[in-house]
C-alpha cells in the first residue's frame, strides 16, 4: 500500500507520528497497531481502516 502510493517508510512514520521502525515493524507484520494509528494511516491513503487491515483466517 505504502510503495503503491510512493510514500517512503519515512514519509508515511511522520505522516502518522510514529517512528520509521514502527512502520518496519507493521509491514513485517510483527506488530499491531493502534485503533487510533490504524485511523491515521487509513487517513493517510484516504481509505478505510478496512481496506487496509483485515484478520486473518484462523487455520
Amino acid at each position: 500500500m505504502r510503495a503503491k502510493h510512493r510514500y517512503t517508510q519515512n514519509d508515511l512514520a511522520q505522516a502518522v507520528d510514529v517512528t520509521r521502525q514502527t512502520i518496519v515493524a507493521l509491514e513485517k507484520g510483527s506488530y499491531i497497531p493502534s485503533l487510533l494509528l490504524a485511523m491515521k494511516i487509513a487517513h493517510a491513503f484516504q481509505l478505510s481502516v478496512e481496506e487496509i487491515f483485515f484478520m486473518e483466517e484462523e487455520q
